[in-house]
């Protein structure tokens, strides 16, 4: 099953984000279900990551929920906010066959 997650930083978190980065990094590299991951930017003329979106494909809610538990950005308390969606991929060139 495919999750969406959505975690949005809390103000003036850019260090805790760029500290735990390469933890964060691993942590889903090695994780083997992440289908698509990156970083969401503010606005202007130098954008800096302010936010993640990530899509993983799991066995149900509770292992989504973990794994965003897990994540070394939301153990640092980087996060103001996560949620954890179910998706289901219908259109474009990143759906499933």
């Amino acid at each position: 099953m495919y999750f969406i997650i959505l975690a949005e930083d809390k103000p003036g978190s850019l260090t805790i984000r760029m500290d735990n980065r390469p933890a964060h990094l691993d942590y889903v590299a090695a994780q083997g279900c992440v289908k698509l991951a990156g970083p969401f930017l503010t606005e202007g003329g130098d954008p800096k990551p302010r936010g993640s979106m990530l899509i993983i494909e799991v066995a149900g809610r509770a292992a989504a929920e973990r794994f965003a538990a897990n994540d070394p950005y939301a153990r640092a308390g980087l996060f103001a906010t996560v949620s954890v969606r179910p998706w289901m991929p219908t259109f474009g060139d990143w759906t499933p066959e």
